[in-house]
């Protein structure tokens, strides 16, 4: 057999600044306020930089800077607007081994999904929005679509440079100008996008970047000068946005939490379906709102799949993010390797049973092994509540009915995936499974040129696609 050896990427291509500020009406400036936050390397906990967090007058700024730049950006032709999407998204693959050091580094996912997932499907966002720029009205939303104005975008941790295209791309090629906040943990792509934002003589103002917490995300989206509100993140908070936003015009999408199930079939092909639920919950560390967080399994080959699966799951190696060889990397946080945990300890005192492949923990960082729990019961927390880490919990079924059953029970309805060859099968399970994506035979599959969203406490809107153009055009 071969020996394992490590093939660390080099972080020499990537220049962190050992401060950053705020980026408004295209040039980098200080905060109003004197707070401010490390961010880290969740797999080292090596302080990174320092960033600025805005105040309320620093949204403000950064509000006006975008309604000034509106007026002229929005007058600008399709055609014209396409030719600077289509500049960022030649920047962004130009340097894309850089911005995926750079998301390893504060995000802690493996440098491998960051280098082959998330940057290619940034600049391919980028591309896809800038090819609608000049085809608004041909979109299915009138013959005059207008821009609404000031969108006001607020992005989660876990693929932050990807949210930020899934909600920026779209927004400029309709005409808006935005305000983006990236989530406190993980600011640096934000910030090294604004620096391509100049790079691409993008007009100022068009694109601001405030970095902060919770306060300045709320400053943003309860700002009366902003007309539209993205948000991805927890369905806590997408409760709080809806509720503040109600009744001011403004118009809102929300994508928020999920806990999908990847149902597999006795006549899948099972070794396919294995790939497919590790792809489905291991990837990104489980930090993944469509993770196939349950598994439904048939019955008459539960035991056959689980020991497949624990096989393939004693060959992941977690460790050093930048190692180019690494399956697993490190949870984004200690807050949120504590909720881990406690959902955890949950699943083990409700009676599940837990299981962990043999696996070692670096002394330093966030770690979290890759986690199956069987003999989980539909009243178990793990089965009802988001995790958002590497765990996964094993229920089966019996018929197709019954499967739909369990998995149409829950709160959320983001995601699902079927596992079988039987095409009316899948047809019938996808016409019955409330989930806003459905993924056959395969799982987390993603192209901008697809929309994606939720039912019920999973939000509502769509990104990608045609349907994502919808939420920044008057219509």
């Amino acid at each position: 057999m071969f020996e394992y050896a490590p093939a660390p990427e080099s972080r020499e291509i990537v220049d962190i600044k050992p401060s950053y500020g705020l980026f408004i009406g295209g040039e980098w400036v200080d905060s109003q306020g004197d707070t401010h936050h490390k961010t880290i390397n969740p797999a080292s906990e090596e302080v990174l930089a320092e960033v600025a967090w805005a105040t309320e007058a620093d949204v403000d700024r950064a509000v006006q800077a975008a309604r000034t730049a509106f007026t002229t950006w929005s007058a600008l032709p399709g055609s014209e607007r396409a030719k600077y999407i289509f500049r960022i998204a030649r920047i962004i693959q130009e340097r894309s081994r850089e911005l995926a050091i750079l998301e390893t580094l504060d995000n802690g996912k493996p440098i491998r999904e960051s280098r082959d997932v998330d940057l290619p499907l940034v600049a391919a966002h980028f591309f896809y929005y800038a090819g609608w720029a000049d085809k608004l009205g041909y979109a299915g939303f009138g013959p005059d679509p207008r821009p609404l104005g000031v969108a006001g975008q607020v992005i989660p941790w876990n693929f932050p440079l990807l949210m930020l295209a899934w909600k920026i791309a779209p927004a400029l090629a309709c005409g808006n100008t935005v305000v983006l906040k990236p989530a406190e943990t993980t600011p640096l792509t934000a910030l090294a996008f604004a620096d391509i934002c100049r790079q691409a003589d993008l007009p100022p103002g068009v694109v601001n970047i405030v970095t902060g917490a919770g306060e300045t995300g709320a400053a943003l989206v309860n700002h009366p000068g902003v007309d539209k509100v993205a948000f991805t993140g927890s369905t806590e908070v997408g409760r709080m946005i809806a509720r503040s936003v109600a009744g001011t015009g403004k118009k809102l999408s929300l994508e928020l939490g999920g806990k999908a199930a990847n149902i597999v079939f006795e006549d899948a092909a099972l070794d396919q379906a294995v790939e497919g639920i590790v792809n489905g919950i291991f990837f990104n560390q489980g930090h993944v709102c469509c993770a196939g967080s349950r598994l439904l399994v048939q019955e008459s080959v539960a035991d056959e799949v689980l020991d497949a699966l624990k096989r393939r799951l004693s060959t992941l190696r977690l460790g050093d993010p930048m190692d180019k060889n690494t399956d697993i990397g490190a949870i984004n946080s200690a807050a949120q390797l504590a909720k881990i945990r406690e959902l955890a300890e949950a699943g083990v005192n409700e009676g599940a049973e837990r299981w962990s492949p043999a696996c070692p923990i670096p002394e330093r960082g966030f770690w979290f092994p890759p986690t199956v729990f069987t003999g989980v019961a539909q009243s178990h927390r793990i089965a009802r509540e988001e995790i958002f880490g590497p765990v996964l919990s094993v229920l089966t079924f019996r018929t197709p009915a019954e499967a739909v059953e369990k998995a149409n029970n829950t709160p959320y309805g983001l995601s699902a995936g079927i596992w079988t060859e039987k095409g009316s099968r899948i047809l019938w399970m996808a016409d019955r499974l409330r989930a806003g994506v459905v993924w056959a035979n395969t799982f987390n599959r993603f192209d901008p040129t697809s929309p994606f969203g939720g039912y019920k406490e999973s939000g509502y809107g769509r990104e990608g696609g045609r349907h994502g153009l919808e939420a920044y055009l008057a219509v």
